[in-house]
C-alpha cells in the first residue's frame, strides 16, 4: 500500500499560482498511475488531473485544461500538480491518489480505479 503525502496548498489571490506535490513511499513509483482530486465544501469530491506511470499520457478536467499541469519525477516519487490562473472557484481540498498499472501508458480519471490517497491539502482562493 503506498502512503502519499501532499503539500504546497495555501492561500492565494485569484489569477495567481501554486505548485503541490504529493510525496510517495512503501512502493514503486514507477509501477502505479497517480491522480489529483479535490473537494469543495458540501461538494462531491471531483477528478482534476491524472498522469501514466512515465509521464506519457495525461488527461485534464474541462475545467482546469490550459490552467493546470500534472507531472512526476520517478526519481524523487512525487506527483506535482502546477496550477496557475487560479479562480476562487478552484478552492477545494485537493488530494493525490495512486493506483497500481500494468498498463505504462494508461492514465485514469475514475475514484473508484485508484486505491489509495493522501490526506489532502487546502486550497483557497480569493477573489
Amino acid at each position: 500500500q503506498a502512503q502519499l503525502v501532499e503539500s504546497g496548498g495555501g492561500l492565494v489571490q485569484a489569477g495567481g499560482s501554486l505548485r503541490l506535490s504529493c510525496a510517495a513511499s512503501g512502493h514503486t513509483f514507477s509501477a502505479y498511475a497517480m491522480g489529483w482530486f479535490r473537494q469543495a465544501p458540501g461538494k462531491e469530491r471531483n477528478f482534476v488531473a491524472a498522469i501514466s506511470r512515465f509521464g506519457s499520457s495525461t488527461v485534464y478536467a474541462d475545467s482546469v485544461k490550459g490552467r493546470f499541469t500534472i507531472s512526476r519525477d520517478n526519481a524523487k516519487s512525487t506527483v506535482y500538480l502546477q496550477m496557475n490562473s487560479l479562480k476562487p472557484e478552484d478552492t477545494a481540498v485537493y488530494s493525490c491518489a495512486a493506483r497500481w498499472s500494468a498498463a505504462a501508458t494508461r492514465s485514469y480519471s475514475q475514484m473508484d480505479e485508484y486505491e489509495d490517497w493522501g490526506q489532502g491539502t487546502q486550497v483557497t482562493v480569493s477573489s
